[in-house]
């Protein structure tokens, strides 16, 4: 999901709403000149999109995007590196964010076998995507979905169309996963994509 959204902030830059996120925490010291580099990156793609640096235009930027945009980046350049130290890899050479997002998803079988670091990767990836979505406005249709949650019984079941997918909102929701994010972190919900769902739903109608 964030693979797929963080290219459309690029687009939410234009002169709109006035509200604007707080600024992310500085960076250590010594990842100063990198995240600089990966910055610069960000602002050619925003110029790709017909905008111009502050102080040129009448018509202001969205910081509160510009912030996820120097977050989002940042955070997935010190995943990358934390997880290529973690797996004693040497460092990647410089890329784009999406670029970055790909050499990590190509690194999971490795990084499921250190449980630390898979929920490091899980919760960091979890945190920048609903960065992500805060910033783009969050807008997804949900629908609710008559009959009960197939995990905890409660009439919770939410279908989003654009991601295909249905989710139990009840905060209190636990599946019998043990790999499942909602067991761990309130702010994760057990999740059925488009074809899981089916064959759920199939097999409790039987």
């Amino acid at each position: 999901m964030l693979a797929q959204q963080f290219p459309e902030l690029s687009e939410e830059l234009a002169p709109g709403r006035a509200s604007a996120a707080p600024a992310p925490a500085p960076p250590p010291a010594g990842l100063a000149a990198r995240l600089r580099a990966e910055r610069e990156e960000a602002l050619l793609l925003e110029q790709r999109h017909g905008l111009t640096a502050p102080g040129h235009s009448a018509a202001p930027l969205r910081l509160y995007v510009s912030d996820a945009i120097r977050d989002i980046t940042d955070g997935v350049l010190e995943l990358e590196e934390a997880v290529r130290d973690r797996l004693g890899l040497p460092r990647a050479r410089r890329a784009p964010v999406l670029e970055r997002l790909r050499r990590i998803a190509a690194l999971l079988d490795d990084v499921a076998g250190d449980a630390v670091l898979a929920a490091h990767v899980r919760d960091e990836t979890r945190r920048m995507a609903r960065r992500c979505a805060r910033a783009l406005g969050d807008t997804e249709t949900v629908v609710r979905i008559a009959g009960r949650c197939p995990w905890c019984d409660s009439v919770s079941l939410r279908a989003f169309p654009d991601r295909r997918a249905v989710l139990c909102v009840n905060p209190a929701c636990r599946c019998a996963d043990p790999d499942c994010g909602c067991r761990d972190d309130p702010a994760y919900r057990h999740t059925w994509d488009e074809q899981e769902w089916s064959g759920a739903h199939e097999g409790a109608a039987r």
